[in-house]
C-alpha cells in the first residue's frame, strides 16, 4: 500500500538537537531564517501543513491572510502568543497552539534567581570585581538587603507564580497575592495570604513578582501611579510579559531613588531595552532568558511535535489557545 505523503511544517528557527531529530522522525521540516515578511518565506510555506514560529515572531493578519489555505495549525514554540493575531487566524479556521505545560520550573528558577540578584545585589558587584574597583572585603560595602524573612507579593497565581511560591517558602518569605479569584487550596497549602486589590499588594510587599498573561487590563500594570505605592526598598521582579511595566516609570523611579531595585527577563520592546533602565545600576537584566535551558527548550520543542501529533491525528491540539 502506497504510503501517505508526510506533513509538511515549516520552522522560523532550529530547535534543540534531540527536538529536531524527533520532529524530522515524523514529518518533512523545512527551516527558514529569514524575514517573515519576505516573498521568500512566503515560497518556504508552499506546501506546508503547519507554522511553527517561536514566542518572539510576529504573526499577524496580514501574513496570516497571505498563508496557503491547506495551512490550518500555528504550533508555537513558547507561552506568550501575543504576537499571534489570534482572531485574525480563527476566522481563517487555523488553530493556535502554545507549550505552557513545560516552561513553568525554568521560569520560577529564574524568577527567583532574578529577585536573589536584585536585592543582594549581584550585578552592581560583578561589574566592580570584572573591571578592577575591588580593593577587598569592607564591612560596611555592599549592604543591599536579605531575602530570607521579607514578604513576597505574587501577580498573578497560575502555574509560574505558584512554582515562585512554592520556592520562596523555602526562604522563609511571608507570601501574598493578587489575582482574579482567591485560590484557598493554595492558600492552606502554603501559607499565601490573598490581597483583594493591586494595591493592597504593593503596598505591602518587598518584592513584587508579575505572572500574569499580557492584555489590555494588565498592559502597564505597574506604571508610576503603582510604582508609587511600591515601598522605597522593595525590588520589582519581571519575568512575563515585557509590556506589563512602564519602563520609563520603572527606570526613574529606580534613578530617584524611590524604589529599590529591580531584576528583569522580558522588555516592552524587544529586543531594545529603555535607554535609562540600562543606566541603573541597581536594575539586574537578562536577555529574554527565562526557558533558555537545555531540558526545557527541548522539551518545549518535543511539546510542540505533540501538539503536531495530535492535531494531524485527531484534530485537536492539546494546547490549543483560545481566540
Amino acid at each position: 500500500m502506497r504510503q501517505a505523503p508526510r506533513k509538511k511544517i515549516v520552522l522560523t528557527t532550529p530547535w534543540t538537537e534531540r527536538a529536531m531529530a524527533a520532529l524530522r522522525q515524523d514529518y518533512e521540516v523545512a527551516l527558514f531564517e529569514g524575514d517573515l515578511t519576505s516573498k521568500a518565506f512566503l515560497a518556504a510555506l508552499a506546501g506546508a501543513d503547519a507554522l511553527c514560529p517561536v514566542f518572539y515572531d510576529t504573526i499577524d493578519r496580514t501574513l496570516i491572510g497571505r498563508l496557503p489555505g491547506r495551512l490550518k495549525l500555528i504550533a508555537a514554540f513558547g507561552v506568550g502568543t501575543e504576537r499571534i493575531d489570534i482572531a485574525a487566524a480563527g476566522q481563517a479556521g487555523i488553530t493556535v497552539s502554545n507549550t505552557p505545560q513545560v516552561v513553568t520550573e525554568a521560569t520560577a528558577d529564574l524568577t527567583i534567581g532574578l529577585m536573589i540578584a536584585a536585592m543582594r545585589g549581584f550585578s552592581p558587584g560583578q561589574h566592580r570585581l570584572r573591571e578592577g574597583r575591588w580593593t577587598g572585603p569592607d564591612v560596611k560595602d555592599f549592604l543591599w538587603h536579605s531575602v530570607s524573612g521579607k514578604t513576597l507579593g505574587i501577580i498573578g497565581l497560575g502555574r509560574i507564580g505558584t512554582a515562585v511560591a512554592h520556592r520562596a517558602k523555602a526562604f522563609g518569605m511571608r507570601l501574598v497575592y493578587h489575582s482574579r479569584r482567591p485560590k484557598p487550596g493554595l492558600e492552606a497549602e502554603l501559607g499565601l495570604e490573598f490581597k483583594e486589590t493591586l494595591e493592597a499588594l504593593l503596598v505591602d510587599s518587598d518584592v513584587v513578582s508579575l505572572h500574569v498573561p499580557l492584555g489590555p487590563s494588565t498592559r502597564h500594570m505597574i506604571d508610576a501611579e503603582a510604582l508609587a505605592h511600591m515601598r522605597p526598598t522593595a525590588v520589582l521582579v519581571n519575568t512575563g510579559r515585557g509590556p506589563l511595566v512602564d519602563e520609563a516609570a520603572l527606570a526613574a523611579a529606580l534613578i530617584d531613588g524611590r524604589l529599590f531595585g529591580a531584576g528583569l527577563d522580558v522588555y516592552e520592546h524587544e529586543p531594545t531595552v529603555h535607554p535609562d533602565l540600562l543606566k541603573c545600576p541597581n536594575a539586574t537584566l537578562l536577555p529574554h532568558m527565562g526557558t533558555a535551558a537545555e531540558e526545557t527548550r527541548t522539551a518545549m520543542g518535543l511539546r510542540v511535535k505533540a501538539n503536531l501529533d495530535a492535531f494531524f491525528s485527531v484534530g485537536q491540539a492539546l494546547d490549543p489557545v483560545a481566540g
